[in-house]
């Protein structure tokens, strides 16, 4: 059944309805420009729009919304259009840009940050970082939003997460520091499997030469991490940004001032946490109770 206009369609006919755009964000004009390209290519090459979703093996109704700029296409859309259309690369070169227009906004703009830090400094004490997550507890982990994602949204949500964990890879590589609750290791999301293979990747992501992971034990008493997650991000012309559940509102903050109290409060909590030997240590204790 074609998801887009509820006709029959062969079995190895690919419909992927791709995710609406937000008329308010900016990355609309890039999604109606790339919509008006592939309208000028098809009409040149002669096909009308049946004609060219038969030719590519996508709905009908994909392709108007495309054209209209209602839909993110996924990459391998564009190279078949691209091929269809011998638009010469004109259309797939429009998959970059494609593939950051389908993370949301907010997640485009963290990415861009992270992109350009050269410290970052992480503390969880809820869930594991999303920088560390295997994709399969990220989605165990959004499945139980409630109310839930429609599979379209967690789709876009995984696709976001995935594609931040690129900073792992930089090169030149960005000093990073993983503050992880106990409980963050403990919670079997997805089952137990799950959180083998989740506590198996905070070993390899630990052992990385530019990565300190430290674990926080649930018997230390208290520290100034109790109210919730510490993000920051420092940036080689020396500015920083950075954002807590417990302070300024949770509203990410560039103030010297604002970011000193950061800064110390991570300092704290980093200094009360368990080495990162021995935290390499407890996960691997983690994992064999697992």
């Amino acid at each position: 059944m074609n998801a887009d206009s509820g006709s029959m369609e062969p079995v190895d006919t690919v419909d992927e309805p791709g995710w609406d755009v937000d008329p308010e964000d900016e990355i609309a004009s890039v999604v109606e420009a790339l919509g008006r390209q592939q309208k000028r290519w098809r009409e040149a090459a002669g096909l009308s729009v049946v004609e060219f979703a038969d030719a590519i093996g996508y709905g009908e109704d994909l392709v108007r919304k495309v054209e209209r700029g209602a839909r993110i296409p996924r990459p391998e859309y564009l190279d078949k259009a691209d091929e269809a259309l011998g638009a010469r690369g004109f259309i797939s070169a429009m998959r970059e840009e494609m593939a950051k227009a389908r993370y949301p906004k907010k997640v485009r703009e963290l990415a861009k940050l992270e992109e350009r830090a050269v410290e970052l400094l992480l503390y969880s004490n809820h869930n594991l970082h999303g920088l560390l997550q295997t994709e399969e507890y990220m989605r165990a982990l959004l499945g139980v939003r409630r109310p839930a994602y429609l599979q379209g949204e967690l789709e876009r949500m995984v696709a976001a997460r995935m594609a931040r964990r690129s900073v792992l890879e930089r090169s030149p590589a960005p000093d990073l520091s993983f503050i992880q609750e106990e409980v963050t290791l403990r919670r079997p999301i997805g089952g137990r499997m799950v959180l083998r293979r989740q506590l198996e990747r905070l070993l390899e992501v630990g052992r990385l030469h530019n990565v300190e992971l430290q674990v926080m034990p649930t018997m230390h008493s208290g520290h100034p991490g109790m109210s919730g997650l510490i993000e920051m991000l420092k940036f080689g012309d020396g500015t920083a940004v950075g954002r807590s559940d417990g302070a300024f509102n949770a509203r990410p903050v560039s103030d010297l001032r604002q970011l000193r109290i950061l800064e110390l409060r991570y300092g704290i909590i980093r200094a009360q946490a368990l080495t990162p030997g021995e935290s390499l240590a407890f996960i691997e204790r983690a994992l064999g109770e697992t």
